[in-house]
């Protein structure tokens, strides 16, 4: 299949580069090891902006009291009031230029154009109906939920696993073209012998980076397929079994006693101890040490 491209014309009107406004990041995923897409929560001044054209697709959506802006994309104006939680779709290759007229913030993600299209390619999409469009002032209550979703990961201070993550811009990427995954077929469960092997993989992994795509093709299915069929199998999200197989993986290293808790952690595939911490906490409800008095006991 070939790649998401917008179904539109890139600007050719001349905008001036110069721009009044001033953008701040606040927050940013670099760090937390997304692939393929990223984040960043963004401090927006009054004035002009001019955004050039990227090799990603971007969405911006506002976060606070509502601002009057007004914009120039695909060769169109638009002026409207944006209020919490609209979202404005801009596909790679175009540019344009906003101006608002009093400050604000906005939390805003960029998909690859490889993410892209493996969505679009597993979900066995016509390429007429496979294509990120521009949108304005989007307002899309389940689009709403995953960017919020979204942007809790990017503010916490321990981050759950990369799959969440994952998950949540793959179920983005399928709401903005419009698909839905859908069984045709009668299975509505992984097989036994699936489920064992993606299970196995994941038990004997632990200790790196997990993707979805790798998992999918263990199970021979579209990750969008896998999520479901996962789902309803073990009960759970994929990334919420990867991280609950972690924590008992910690639990059974530190009961041991023979490896330090930053050891642990990184055997049993956290970030660092205070990530590993903050998972035993909410799985658990004990922390590393705690865990560790009560083993001794």
């Amino acid at each position: 299949m070939s790649a998401v491209t917008p179904a539109v014309t890139p600007i050719r009107t001349q905008i001036p580069p110069a721009h009044s406004g001033s953008r701040i990041a606040l927050r940013s995923s670099k760090t937390l090891g997304w692939r393929g897409f990223g984040a960043e929560l963004v401090n927006v001044s009054a004035g002009l902006h001019r955004i050039p054209a990227f090799k990603h697709h971007r969405v911006g959506v506002h976060v606070g009291s509502p601002v009057r802006a007004r914009c120039f994309c695909n060769e169109k104006p638009h002026s409207r009031i944006q209020a919490h939680g609209d979202a404005d779709v801009i596909p790679a290759g175009l540019d344009g230029q906003w101006s608002d007229e009093s400050a604000c913030t906005i939390f805003s993600v960029w998909i690859g154009e490889e993410f892209a299209c493996r969505t679009v390619e597993q979900l066995a999409l016509k390429t007429g109906d496979a294509q990120i469009r521009p949108q304005f002032q989007l307002r899309d209550p389940r689009f709403q939920h995953l960017a919020w979703a979204l942007r809790a990961e990017l503010e916490a201070d321990d981050a759950s696993d990369p799959l969440y993550a994952e998950s949540l811009c793959t179920a983005m990427v399928v709401r903005l073209i419009g698909g839905a995954p859908s069984l045709d077929d009668k299975r509505r469960t992984l097989a036994p012998r699936t489920a064992a092997r993606v299970t196995e993989f994941i038990e004997a992994h632990l200790d790196r980076r997990l993707t979805l795509s790798e998992l999918a093709v263990l199970a021979d299915l579209s990750v969008p397929h896998f999520k479901v069929l996962f789902r309803a199998t073990l009960g759970m999200p994929v990334h919420q079994y990867v991280v609950q197989r972690r924590v008992e993986r910690a639990r059974t290293l530190l009961l041991q006693g023979r490896l330090s808790a930053s050891q642990v952690a990184l055997d049993a595939g956290f970030a660092h101890q205070s990530h590993m911490a903050h998972w035993m906490g909410r799985l658990l409800g004990m922390t590393p040490r705690e865990l560790m008095k009560s083993g001794a006991r």
